[in-house]
């Protein structure tokens, strides 16, 4: 008596080796049953590993100091996709060499989807910023956009300015007069300024600082005339009258400070200068774990309750896929080169 057996119903392993004897036996070429069964090893792994991701904890590295916009965002959002992944997300912060140092400890991680990195607009900078770095973007694979970062322009109280018009007509006025704050040679804040110098021909003086938080006081007391700086610490010194909001330079006011101009409506058409912040994966990383993590977070930043804490954060909740990000980190890899070139911005 012979019993047939159905290999859908056998369990994955064994329905390996049934399949392995079915082809031993019907194929007669030994040289095209190993073709066959080599690929079907080859490619096993792979799936297995996507069907079965995550089985354990996954790391994030983040470049950055604790309590930054990319830590924060990182932590809030992972903190939605660890719920729904079933698996607790580490958020592990390895600052230095703006970002450099920790993106390249990603570049040289296995890619078997446990270990990421989170990456700010810095991280397009960069790439025209040094001259060589200890990787190279065919090394990492974009995942997603977590956030859009507005950057809003700050003037001094000190400064008799209430628009981005009268600024560079004081600039113009006042010769090598005027200086903007950044959280560092090569942040996003330091080339948008460097940006506004060159587009309005006002030699503004760049004044460097370390990270975001010594640039407040400064606009304050007048120690630099004016800065981009996200809006969530100066905007409540802009509501006790310490220091004024001139635009924001993204394509659309924010919608919680309507009364300040984008930048193109204060005479500088495309001057779109936003920051952002994304998930990266060492290359290799199988591609339906990278889909996989791009539509939790993109599910993460849709949902209502983080929504609400990164735009209170001022940030804007983004999401989407992998290529979309790619085209991102892309655009502006060309837009900072211009600046960075124009500038003759190093960071060797």
């Amino acid at each position: 008596m012979s019993i047939k057996t159905d290999a859908t119903r056998l369990p994955r392993a064994a329905r390996t080796a049934f399949l392995s004897r079915s082809l031993r036996s019907t194929l007669s070429s030994a040289g095209l049953f190993t073709a066959l069964l080599t690929t079907a090893l080859v490619s096993a792994p792979a799936a297995y590993a996507a069907d079965a991701w995550p089985s354990k904890p996954i790391k994030v590295i983040v470049p950055y100091t604790p309590g930054g916009s990319t830590d924060t965002v990182s932590r809030v959002v992972f903190e939605k996709v660890a719920q729904s992944l079933g698996q607790p997300i580490i958020i592990e912060n390895k600052p230095g060499a703006n970002s450099t140092l920790g993106v390249g400890v990603a570049a040289r991680s296995t890619p078997d989807g446990y270990t990421f990195v989170s990456i700010l607009a810095a991280y397009s900078a960069n790439m025209s910023l040094y001259s060589k770095l200890s990787y190279k973007p065919s090394d990492l694979v974009p995942v997603a956009e977590m956030a859009e970062l507005p950057l809003f322009l700050f003037a001094s109280k000190k400064l008799p300015v209430k628009t981005v018009g009268e600024l560079v007509a004081y600039g113009k006025k006042h010769p090598d007069t005027l200086t903007f704050g950044s959280s560092g040679v090569g942040s996003s804040a330091h080339l948008t300024g460097e940006r506004l110098a060159m587009e309005s021909k006002v030699k503004m003086t760049h004044i460097p600082y370390n990270g975001s938080a010594p640039i407040l006081p400064a606009l304050v007391s007048g120690e630099v005339s004016v800065a981009f700086d996200p809006l969530l610490v100066p905007m409540p010194h802009v509501k006790s009258g310490k220091i004024n909001a001139l635009a924001v330079a993204s394509a659309k006011r924010w919608p919680g400070e309507p009364n300040i101009p984008t930048m193109e409506e204060a005479g500088f058409p495309g001057f779109l200068m936003s920051s952002w912040t994304g998930l990266l994966a060492p290359a290799g990383t199988p591609q339906p774990i990278v889909d996989r993590m791009a539509k939790e977070i993109a599910a993460a930043t849709a949902s209502a309750d983080v929504a609400k804490k990164l735009t209170d954060l001022g940030f804007v909740p983004v999401g989407g896929t992998s290529d979309e990000f790619r085209k991102l980190i892309e655009r502006d890899t060309v837009r900072y080169a211009e600046i960075v070139k124009a500038g003759k911005i190093s960071l060797d």
